[in-house]
């Protein structure tokens, strides 16, 4: 079997494994660094759900693939002078962690497109090289989100640090989830939680995820 299907045998096998129910854990397939040809491939066989790291590069892709009229999900750092263009070309936003980019995607926006599908990132391991908000503070981020007329709070994102051991990956994905479930109280809106990655996604699906971002899995090592 090819590695896409595989991994989305994979999924499935993994929610019946931890008692989810069939269907509740989608699939975001993270093409950086990987050629238009390999997306049309993943679109072929149903995934319909991309993410991109790097700006430039996700724009030609965008647009040399938007006949297929795939959902484009920005999972890399936001720039403020690329907000603009981020904000009127994707369809999800999985990466904000500022205020300030909060605020300007939300007037590059505008009203005459739908809202902008908005998670919050966390740092789960407090680590100062990656993005995401200490998450004793993403309720205060999520709250602004839930004010701005043009973003739609869908949930939160987290990349934790590298982990081998399978129960210290379950108990870093735990922490997120206890935060969804809360912030869920308050926000309706919010059913994303987007975690899990393809050396840890097992263990997120087992603590709640209900997205994970496959890149190797799906599409090999890149170069």
């Amino acid at each position: 079997m090819e590695p896409i299907a595989s991994s989305i045998s994979k999924i499935y096998e993994l929610e019946a494994k931890y008692g989810r129910p069939k269907g509740s854990v989608s699939l975001l397939a993270v093409s950086k660094k990987k050629p238009p040809e390999e997306i049309v491939k993943a679109a072929s066989l149903g995934i319909s759900h991309f993410g991109e790291n790097y700006f430039q590069e996700a724009m030609e892709k965008i647009e040399r693939l938007r006949e297929l009229n795939l959902k484009w999900h920005f999972i890399g750092s936001i720039q403020s002078n690329k907000t603009r263009e981020i904000a009127q070309s994707f369809d999800w936003i999985q990466s904000l962690d500022r205020e300030k980019i909060a605020v300007k995607l939300n007037e590059h926006r505008g009203n005459t497109l739908s809202a902008l599908n908005v998670c919050v990132q966390v740092n789960l391991s407090g680590e100062e090289t990656k993005s995401g908000v200490p998450i004793n503070q993403a309720r205060e981020l999520c709250e602004l989100v839930e004010e701005l007329p043009n973003l739609k709070l869908r949930g939160l994102m987290a990349i934790p640090a590298p982990q081998p051991d399978f129960q210290l990956q379950r108990k870093n994905f735990r922490k997120l989830l206890r935060e969804f479930n809360a912030l869920k109280t308050n926000h309706p809106s919010i059913d994303i939680l987007s975690m899990g990655m393809s050396d840890d996604f097992e263990a997120a699906i087992a603590e709640g995820s209900t997205m994970v971002r496959l890149g190797t899995a799906l599409f090999g090592a890149r170069l």
